[in-house]
């Protein structure tokens, strides 16, 4: 009896310990996964854009700021000035514009009026050009071609006119300096002269009719200028039957009608230039196209300067730095006085009303964390009160476990870091403050 009752105790307290391993490792299993992290806020450094020194500083630390709260101020005497100064130079802008303009009116009006006028001058031609008769060798009526055509082409023989005039003037200038031509040249120098020379005498001459000794002096020089002038014409004759003569003849002969087609063609295209084609009418257009560069040259003038107010608008602004975001100043390194540079930081703003922070779970947990997943959090400051939080990121990518957390043994292993955010409302929970987590499987 004693070996049988041995038996059964055995044999129960072997069942009690199974069912009680089975029930500690189910409440394992169910049991949510512990971690431990440090609050933080998401924070903001706030520095000025410009050097300068500071002329007010608004928040302390612990204020709560609204996002554009004004924060601190630096000294903006100079911007100012500089400000004004480019307010006055766009008025002036706009001034010069607006008087830009009505010359461009001006010169409107003056184009206008030298039109019509032209228009009122060619009435009469325009009447008959219908009728007006043309060359025999022409198989076209007056009427056929526009006028602006037909002051194109005459523009064109102009210029091939005063090309052939150009070449001829050369061929003439090489005859002339031909060393066989000398002697001819100098004859025709001579002889030039001696007519100018009797030209001057006849007209003085003439001058002196009536005047005692005058007319007498004025008349020996008339006498003694037509000896010269038959002289030199001798000298000239002589050389006409010369070859050189022949060629200086021809050379002069083709010059002179050179100039006459490029005087005649000259003449021929002012006489077409009427109406809108007139040159009163062109150096009006050319004027009222002057205006109107004025015009778009006052216009980007203006523009250059309201540029230049609104980079000093715009600099004058930054003087007043204000908060990025709503928060609460965590650190102030700034005083009324102080120089600041550009970019250092001189107040610390954290958004509170929502923190975060960071837990390591073992690769043996990874697989029961997932985003949305809630968690509960407690820190010592608030005993028996928790905070609800939401795992919002998990790391891709396993890390060895930061020194500053659980055992050395831990360290050894490797983690994944999930985030969590929390809702702080009463901004109870500080940046810095040691937390734990319970993180539902």
């Amino acid at each position: 009896m004693n070996k049988k009752l041995c038996f059964a105790l055995l044999a129960l307290v072997l069942v009690v310990s199974l069912a009680a391993c089975a029930g500690v490792g189910e409440n394992e299993e169910n049991a949510p996964l512990a971690a431990s992290g440090t609050i933080a806020a998401r924070e903001a450094n706030v520095a000025a854009e410009l050097s300068g020194r500071v002329t007010q500083v608004w928040v302390e630390e612990g204020d709560s700021v609204e996002a554009g709260a004004p924060l601190f101020a630096l000294d903006n005497a100079i911007l100012q000035a500089q400000l004004d100064q480019a307010v006055t130079a766009v008025d002036a802008a706009r001034t010069t514009v607006a008087a830009a303009r009505l010359q461009e009116e001006a010169a409107r009006l003056q184009y206008e009026m030298a039109l019509q006028g032209a228009r009122l001058q060619e009435q009469a031609a325009r009447a008959v050009a219908w009728t007006a008769s043309t060359p025999a060798e022409f198989d076209l009526p007056a009427w056929y071609f526009q006028q602006a055509e037909t002051i194109s082409a005459t523009a064109v023989e102009v210029q091939e006119a005063y090309d052939a005039l150009e070449l001829e003037r050369a061929n003439l200038a090489a005859v002339r300096r031909a060393a066989s031509n000398a002697d001819l040249v100098a004859a025709e120098t001579r002889l030039a002269e001696t007519q100018a020379t009797l030209l001057v005498a006849q007209q003085t001459l003439t001058q002196s009719r009536g005047i005692a000794d005058v007319e007498a002096v004025a008349q020996e020089q008339l006498d003694a200028a037509r000896t010269d002038l038959e002289a030199a014409q001798t000298a000239y004759d002589r050389m006409l039957s010369t070859t050189a003569a022949n060629d200086m003849r021809e050379a002069r002969a083709r010059a002179a009608v050179a100039q006459a087609r490029y005087d005649i063609a000259r003449d021929r295209l002012d006489m077409l230039r009427t109406g809108q084609y007139s040159l009163q009418v062109q150096a009006a257009w050319a004027g009222l196209r002057l205006a109107e560069a004025g015009v778009a040259q006052a216009e980007g003038n203006l523009a250059q300067a309201e540029a230049a107010l609104a980079v000093l608008e715009a600099t004058l602004a930054k003087t007043t730095v204000h908060a990025p975001f709503a928060g609460v100043v965590l650190t102030r390194h700034i005083e009324v006085g102080e120089i600041v540079a550009a970019g250092s930081t001189v107040l610390v703003i954290g958004q509170l009303h929502e923190v975060e922070l960071t837990v390591y779970v073992g690769e043996t947990s990874y697989g029961q964390v997932a985003l949305g997943q809630a968690t509960r959090i407690t820190v010592d400051s608030f005993p028996g009160q928790s905070f609800a939080g939401t795992v919002v990121h998990i790391a891709d990518q396993a890390e060895f476990t930061p020194r500053n957390v659980q055992t050395q043994d831990s360290r050894r292993s490797t983690v994944y870091a999930v985030d969590i955010r929390v809702p702080n409302p009463d901004g109870k929970l500080k940046p810095g403050m040691p937390a734990d987590v319970e993180i539902a499987r």
